[in-house]
């Protein structure tokens, strides 16, 4: 019971201390019509994880949007700088991903349905006001890997505006 007791103790202690980010890419709302919000968790001050969700709102036949109508991304950042501003950094991830493709077959044209997963990396920097304020902006692509019926690349770009607490 006292082993189980001190794991707890340390357990909870470490993960009390890290940086939390909460973000939502303000870019993609205002050009694109599409929701992704994004949580970032601190490993150390040169590491961190975390998971972004994207949701299209745009209609299918509309010119300029994503293919991805939902994109699940769970991803690593390495830090290049300790700056308590501005950091550089690079990511990878991956992207778990669903929508509609437009296929031409003999009997014309129509939408076929996928679900893939991309491996990709991006780059990008982030600003960190000591009031809390957090901006980063990146960009990146990533490649789906297993479907036929999705397309070949997946981009990851964004400019997220949140709040470190």
């Amino acid at each position: 019971m006292k082993k189980i007791l001190i794991v707890f103790t340390i357990l909870t202690s470490g993960l009390s201390f890290t940086q939390r980010e909460i973000k939502l890419d303000v870019a993609d709302a205002l050009v694109i019509r599409s929701l992704e919000f994004s949580y970032e968790n601190y490993i150390n001050e040169d590491s961190s994880f975390g998971i972004s969700a994207l949701f299209n709102l745009a209609e299918q036949n509309i010119d300029f949007r994503y293919n991805e109508n939902m994109m699940i991304t769970p991803y690593y950042r390495h830090y290049f700088t300790t700056n308590e501003k501005w950091n550089f950094f690079g990511e990878g991830f991956l992207g778990i991903n669903s929508g509609k493709k437009e296929s031409v077959k003999d009997s014309g044209i129509f939408d076929v349905k996928y679900t893939d997963g991309a491996l990709g990396v991006a780059v990008g920097t982030k600003y960190i006001s000591s009031g809390g304020l957090v901006i980063d902006l990146y960009g990146g692509v990533g490649r789906n890997l297993f479907g036929t019926d999705s397309p070949v690349l997946v981009p990851r770009v964004g400019l997220n505006v949140g709040w470190r607490f």
